[in-house]
C-alpha cells in the first residue's frame, strides 16, 4: 500500500483583508466589499475596522458613528453576504486611537460597563470574531480577562486574534502594547487563533524574510504568525513592499514554514494593483501566489513518496 500523505502538513495560508475606509473623503461614496466574494479572489477573513470604546460606555463607535448609523447599512448587508459565502468576517477593536483598552483594564465593575456595549454589538451583527489591536499600556492580566470574557461569552468558535507590530514577537524590542505577547500566548496561547503581525511603519520589515525568521527562531509557531503588509504605500509611513516583491519573499516563507500563517493587508479599499477601482486584486494575488506554492509543495512531497514506494 503507498503511503498517504498528509495534506495538513502543508497548511493553507490565511489571507485577510483589513477594511477601515468605507466612504473615501468623507464622501457618500460607499465602497463595497462583494467583489471579495464576487470575484473568488481567495480571502479568508475581513476585519472591519476599528471599534472605539468612549468615555461613555453606551457610546461605541465604528471609526466615528455609531455602529447602528445607516451610513453603515450597505456594509453590514455586505457583510452578511460574505458570511454566507464562508468569509470569517470579524471587527477591529482600538488601534491608533487610544483609549479603548485603558477603559477595559480597570476594575471588574469598570470593565463590566464598557465591555456590554461591546458584547451586544458584536452579538447583534453575528461577527465571527474580534481582532485586538493594542497600541496603547495595557496590563497582561487585563488582556486576559478581555479574551476569557469573549470566549465565555460566543464559545470556543469565535475567533481571537491580536494585532502587535512585529518587534512585539522578539525579545526585548520596543513596541506599543504594554504587556509581553510571549507571557500572553504561554497562558492563553490555546483561546488566540494568530497573530495579524504588522511588518510596517518602522516596526520590522518584510523587504526579506530576517525579521520572520527570528520571530520563529525565538520560539513562535509560523502557523500563528500572519504577515501584515500595507497595501498601497500611502497607507502607512514606511514598510510598502511592491507584489512583485513579496511574491518571492511569500514563496521563500513557505518553503522554509509549510505552515506558514498567511497574509494581512491594511487594507481594503484602496489595495494595488487594482487601487480603489478594483481594490480586490491585491487579495486575488496573494491567493494566486500562496496557491501555486501551496501546489507546488504539496506535488513535490507526493513525488518524493512516490520515489520511496519505488
Amino acid at each position: 500500500m503507498p503511503p498517504t500523505i498528509d495534506i495538513s502538513a502543508f497548511a493553507k495560508p490565511r489571507i485577510v483583508y483589513y477594511f477601515q475606509t468605507y466612504h473615501p473623503n468623507n464622501s457618500d461614496n460607499y465602497v463595497s466589499m462583494l467583489p471579495l466574494m464576487l470575484e473568488n479572489c481567495g480571502l479568508t477573513h475581513v476585519i472591519l475596522a476599528a471599534i472605539h470604546i468612549n468615555e461613555e460606555a453606551d457610546n461605541l463607535t465604528l471609526n466615528d458613528h455609531s455602529p447602528e448609523d445607516p451610513r453603515y447599512d450597505r456594509l453590514w448587508a455586505d457583510a452578511r453576504d460574505l458570511k454566507a459565502e464562508g468569509i470569517k468576517v470579524m471587527a477591529m477593536l482600538g488601534g491608533a486611537a487610544r483609549g479603548s483598552f485603558q477603559r477595559l483594564d480597570q476594575t471588574d465593575a469598570i470593565f463590566q460597563r464598557y465591555y456590554v456595549p461591546l458584547r451586544d454589538m458584536i452579538r447583534d451583527h453575528g461577527l465571527d470574531g474580534l481582532d485586538l489591536d493594542v497600541e496603547e499600556e495595557m496590563s497582561l492580566d487585563g488582556i486576559i480577562r478581555l479574551i476569557d470574557r469573549l470566549k465565555a461569552d460566543f464559545g470556543e468558535e469565535f475567533i481571537v486574534t491580536l494585532a502587535p507590530v512585529a518587534s512585539a514577537l522578539i525579545d526585548g524590542m520596543p513596541h506599543l502594547s504594554g504587556f509581553d505577547y510571549k507571557a500572553l500566548e504561554a497562558v492563553r496561547g490555546s483561546k488566540i487563533e494568530w497573530y495579524n503581525t504588522q511588518f510596517y511603519n518602522g516596526w520590522g520589515g518584510i523587504e526579506n524574510t530576517a525579521i520572520y525568521d527570528r520571530i520563529v527562531a525565538e520560539g513562535w509557531a509560523p502557523e500563528k504568525v500572519v504577515v501584515g503588509l500595507l497595501t498601497n504605500p500611502r497607507n502607512g509611513s514606511r514598510g510598502y513592499v511592491s507584489i512583485d516583491m513579496l511574491s518571492a519573499i511569500i514563496g521563500s516563507l513557505m518553503v522554509k514554514y509549510p505552515r506558514f500563517g498567511g497574509v494581512m493587508g491594511w487594507e481594503y479599499f484602496n489595495a494595488l494593483p487594482g487601487d480603489s477601482e478594483e481594490p480586490w486584486q491585491w487579495a486575488a494575488c496573494m491567493s494566486l501566489i500562496i496557491g501555486m506554492r501551496y501546489i507546488y509543495a504539496v506535488a513535490v512531497v507526493a513525488g518524493l513518496l512516490q520515489q520511496a514506494t519505488n
